[in-house]
């Protein structure tokens, strides 16, 4: 009986261990949805200056449902975890009560017999009734063990009326914890169909526009090419620059060397140190901004209204709240910063190989040539007032000349 309930302890402990580890990621989870969910809301009251709906403001919306919806999944997936572990539990409960049913019998069967043995003979007698000095040892053993043995009884209905107490108090918190998670998905459901019956009012109210729409949509078109053709630009020139110092830095060669030599820019230590690190941090970078999400993501991508409509973008859009601002995602040197007539201002901080571009800011924080860390503010991204008072920085990252989707490197 004692291995019996070491066994069912042990089975308890690893049925804990689990259950809280598996509570802890979907707490994590949980608060990851409700901090993106607490993001798009906050953007989404920065927009009621406008009464009219927009694509950003439709676009905020539209990723409020999908938040909303993660977060409803996240409580269903808890109310199941939950409900197993209730089922564990109550599992568990009846298997502590039969078992504590078994040794009070078992105990009550010993008080008996205890009793009747008492009425019959005394101990006493009993041992020195005995033909020789052994036997009557053997019957003091006996007495012994069996005084031992009763002893072991009581401790055992101890012990397991301690645990069926536990597991009943369990079972009421894990029932209570069950009901707030089924309340708080339900309102949460009801606020889904609310977000979701005004993304079609205003999706339908768009669709009106539609001329409107496809008017300024390939206004934005146009600046974003001017913005990614100015940064390209700007990028091969840096790079000619430094081929150009590294043949004047090749000049001691001979010149038949140097017809064969192709120029090659060569990186110092410490750039080659930065861009390794730069590159084995792959999807490891943090956000470009304290809190934000992505608006606009890498490559052609759908209009969210227009069909048959596309945007290609050589980079990606985050959104944050106004008055917020630009992070360097990763320690380098910044090499420009400069004006982009109509889109604000933009800088480009070098990683070894590496670049990353921070268009749409405001102000500047730091000089050309400034070492900057990671996570270092750089600038103040614009908000524009006459779209929602939105605020979104565009971020690209190059390798030499190529185009890289930043998506990929950020901890998204």
């Amino acid at each position: 009986m004692r291995r019996f309930l070491c066994f069912c302890l042990v089975l308890l402990c690893c049925f804990t261990a689990c259950f809280s580890q598996s509570m802890k990621e979907l707490e994590r989870r949980k608060k990851q949805a409700l901090e993106q969910l607490a993001l798009t809301n906050k953007l989404l009251e920065e927009t009621k200056k406008s009464k009219q709906g927009s694509v950003n403001k439709i676009t905020i919306l539209k990723r409020s449902i999908r938040e909303r919806q993660t977060y409803i999944n996240n409580l269903s997936i808890e109310i199941d975890t939950i409900e197993k572990n209730i089922n564990g539990v109550r599992n568990e409960k009846n298997e502590l009560e039969s078992q504590l049913n078994t040794v009070k019998q078992e105990y009550a069967e010993l008080i008996r017999a205890t009793d009747i043995r008492r009425k019959h003979f005394s101990p006493i007698l009993f041992i020195f009734s005995a033909s020789n000095f052994s036997e009557a040892f053997r019957r003091f053993r006996y007495l012994q063990e069996f005084g031992d043995y009763r002893k072991k009884q009581v401790e055992q209905i101890q012990l397991l009326t301690t645990q069926l107490s536990t597991k009943e108090q369990e079972l009421v918190t894990n029932l209570s914890a069950k009901e707030q998670v089924m309340d708080n998905k339900t309102k949460e459901a009801q606020k889904l169909q609310t977000d979701q019956a005004k993304e079609n009012k205003m999706y339908s109210d768009l669709k009106q526009k539609e001329q409107k729409l496809k008017k300024e949509q390939k206004v934005q078109q146009k600046k974003a090419n001017e913005i990614n053709a100015k940064i390209q630009k700007l990028i091969a020139e840096e790079i000619k620059r430094e081929e150009e110092r590294a043949r004047q830095k090749a000049s001691k060669d001979t010149k038949k060397e140097q017809e064969n030599k192709q120029p090659q820019y060569i990186m110092s230590k410490e750039e080659q140190l930065i861009a390794g690190n730069f590159e084995k941090n792959k999807g490891k970078l943090p956000l470009p901004v304290e809190k934000g999400c992505i608006s606009g993501n890498f490559g052609i991508q759908p209009h969210p209204i227009l069909e048959h409509v596309t945007t290609n973008n050589k980079g990606i859009y985050i959104q944050t709240t106004s008055n917020s601002d630009a992070r360097a995602i990763f320690e380098g040197v910044v090499t420009q910063r400069f004006m982009i007539p109509g889109n604000n201002s933009a800088i480009i901080v070098k990683h070894g190989i590496y670049r990353t571009v921070y268009a749409n800011l405001t102000e500047i924080y730091v000089k050309e040539g400034e070492k900057v860390s990671t996570k270092q503010k750089i600038g103040k991204i614009f908000t524009d007032s006459e779209n929602d008072n939105k605020t979104e920085l565009y971020l690209m990252i190059y390798k030499n000349t190529t185009i890289e989707n930043p998506e990929l490197w950020l901890a998204l």
